[in-house]
């Protein structure tokens, strides 16, 4: 399939499986294109989509960034998820260490300079595993940013030009922990300590009561993405 017909069905497909269930999305996504991954960061919403994605096709790569900063319940929930589903994740990581970021950027590079600190440790990353793929799917959901808002269920990705899958695109949060529940699935235990949003530890804290769930994301700064969705 070229990019021109690749163009063609995604944009008669957006239209066609926007009412859609996530589980007919990840089907078509997975049967259309079989050289596809997911990027899972172990937060709600994608230990849904690695819950369905196992139900629907358990030999689909599944790969996550390790910033060599996430908080040590994130490492645990990918070492009890694969064990659960008796998978393993394909671990992604920066060119540089934390140690060799240090010298050539200085001291906690993500409080003097956060967007460049995502640019090298989530990134850079990113963009070399998707060049190995056609198609990708996330757990974005339109109500988390004002940028999301208009994230179609499926997409072209210019930024790493491929195809971009976004399953639960209209689904609320309420939507998510219901799956959830209804289908015992194994979550990272900061969602109970208010943590909504979960990132790399030094720029994600508690989001308290009547504050908007992404508060907690590089607070105090005007910084609200980490540039892996435009």
């Amino acid at each position: 399939m070229n990019l021109f017909e690749k163009e063609a069905l995604i944009t008669q497909k957006a239209v066609e499986l926007e009412t859609a269930t996530p589980q007919e999305i990840l089907k078509f996504a997975v049967e259309t294109f079989p050289n596809i991954t997911f990027a899972c960061s172990f937060g709600a919403e994608d230990v849904v989509l690695v819950d369905m994605l196992q139900k629907i096709s358990p030999k689909t790569d599944i790969f996550y960034l390790d910033t060599d900063f996430h908080f040590k319940e994130t490492y645990e929930t990918r070492d009890r998820m694969a064990e659960i589903y008796g998978l393993e994740f394909v671990r992604v990581q920066p060119a540089i260490t934390p140690e060799e970021q240090a010298a050539q950027f200085g001291e906690e590079l993500w409080k003097s300079d956060a967007n460049e600190c995502c640019n090298i440790r989530k990134v850079q990353p990113l963009t070399q595993i998707l060049s190995k793929y056609e198609a990708w799917i996330t757990g974005i959901r339109r109500d988390q940013a004002p940028a999301r808002a208009n994230a179609k269920k499926i997409e072209y990705d210019t930024k790493f030009g491929l195809v971009k899958f976004n399953p639960i695109a209209n689904w609320t949060s309420e939507d998510v922990w219901n799956y959830i529940r209804e289908n015992n699935v194994y979550y990272n235990p900061l969602h109970d300590n208010h943590y909504p949003s979960i990132g790399c530890e030094h720029c994600t804290r508690q989001v308290m009561p009547g504050e908007d769930p992404r508060a907690g994301r590089w607070s105090g700064q005007e910084k609200t993405e980490c540039g892996l969705h435009k």
